[in-house]
């Protein structure tokens, strides 16, 4: 068995809290895994934290502490995830937790981290350079609201496997930066809202960045409001079908290359570069809108943009930039 540490904020002090107390709305923690043990009854002290003992048997500890909004830090330094495979929701919506402990944590056969820090809006950092992502093929929402994350380090993550990465990032509205050139993303299928709402955000490196499985980029980079430039020289969008929203809100970008660009396949642009009110020229020279079934809104808001300054060969393009821009 392994005892962990789990700090929860609790008004009443010098208590007698059990089970039952701890798992009704009165302390608004919900635990909903296989068979999580509680010391029967624990006399609170000033530190207030209570002790939960895990066996060590299970392979799926999904949701284990999701929704435990009153949990301020927890130390799973001692825990043994050895035989774990889904981490699923782990610690989704544990808005209060501050600080995590995950040195030791043995992720080598981990395939699900869907959601794991989904909603721990109070996280300002976290170490995750010991995780070994080799079997992972769900990202999906895997930091998403984490509002107050200001850096994450990822340079350790293996992403050969992974095919979801839809809201990996959305809404990390704290964060500045963010490397993420070691991603391998070939067999990647999905990355809408990935980066929607990261409005601090000044670069992003996807250098490496392979998206020639990829069919879906809606909402990619949405409200990244404080994105200058990005360099998409290495997408490949021979697959995207749906593309809107993509650029929406970058309102500080004043260029985009989208030389690289593919559209034989997309069938939707509606506001894809809505509200990118710096952006000043624009080259779609290379984009075809045979399949475009809409593209409303495309060029909405974009203040800087004339028509002088945009190249383009299809008169859809045209019809919609003279509604747009009011020409």
């Amino acid at each position: 068995m392994d005892v962990i540490f789990a700090k929860i904020n609790l008004k009443e002090e010098g208590k007698m809290i059990t089970k039952k107390d701890l798992i009704n709305e009165k302390y608004d923690c919900e635990i909903f895994v296989n068979e999580i043990r509680f010391i029967n009854k624990i006399k609170l002290k000033k530190e207030n934290h209570i002790i939960y003992i895990f066996k060590n048997k299970y392979n799926n500890i999904e949701s284990m502490f999701e929704k435990c909004s009153l949990l301020t830090s927890i130390n799973l330094s001692n825990y043994n995830t050895n035989n774990v495979n889904d981490m699923n929701s782990m610690f989704e919506n544990c808005s209060k937790l501050t600080s995590i402990n995950l040195t030791n944590f043995n992720t080598n056969n981990v395939t699900d981290m869907n959601k794991m820090f989904d909603g721990c809006s109070s996280l300002n950092s976290i170490d995750l350079s010991k995780f070994n992502t080799n079997k992972v093929k769900n990202m999906s929402s895997m930091f998403s609201l984490c509002k107050s994350l200001s850096s994450v380090n990822l340079s350790s993550f293996n992403t050969d496997n992974v095919i979801n990465m839809d809201l990996m990032f959305f809404g990390c509205s704290s964060l500045n930066s963010l490397n993420l050139s070691n991603f391998n993303t070939n067999k990647v299928t999905k990355m809408n809202c990935m980066f929607e709402g990261c409005s601090k955000l000044t670069s992003i490196n996807l250098s490496n960045f392979k998206t020639n499985n990829t069919t879906e980029m809606i909402n990619m980079f949405s409200r990244c409001s404080s994105l200058t430039s990005i360099d998409l020289s290495g997408f490949n969008t021979n697959n995207i079908v749906n593309m809107g929203l993509m650029f929406s809100g970058c309102s500080s970008l004043t260029s985009l290359n989208l030389s690289s660009f593919n559209t034989n396949k997309v069938t939707d642009m509606d506001s894809m570069f809505e509200d990118c009110s710096k952006l000043a020229s624009l080259d779609l020279s290379n984009f075809n809108c045979n399949n475009i079934k809409s593209m409303e809104n495309m060029f909405k808001n974009c203040k800087n943009l004339k028509l002088e300054n945009i190249s383009y060969k299809d008169d859809k393009i045209r019809n919609q930039l003279k509604t747009d821009l009011g020409l």
